[in-house]
């Protein structure tokens, strides 16, 4: 798991959600912390935004927030390294 993802998705949580922060477990369901699936729609692309990703629809259906972190991070290692310069390829 990474540590700095997951913290940044529950930063997230808390800054779109009225939730207590103790709740914001591993194991925490979506449904455990009242959050319905209109929600979680406005909340992927919140996660889609802040980590320049897309994720699949058929992902859609996350239960826990170990499941959005895990998911995340998949995702964001599978994205190409970004290049700074292309200028100094070839030189």
């Amino acid at each position: 798991m990474n540590a700095a993802t997951a913290e940044r998705i529950r930063q997230l949580f808390l800054k779109h959600f009225d939730l207590e922060e103790s709740k914001l477990q591993p194991e925490a369901t979506i449904e455990s912390l009242g959050l319905d699936s209109l929600d979680m729609v406005d909340f992927i692309y919140t996660l889609e935004e802040e980590f320049h990703i897309r994720l699949p629809e058929r992902e859609m259906r996350l239960n826990t927030l170990q499941e959005i972190v895990d998911l995340v991070a998949k995702l964001q290692s599978e994205q190409p390294p970004k290049s700074n310069s292309t200028a100094t390829s070839g030189q």
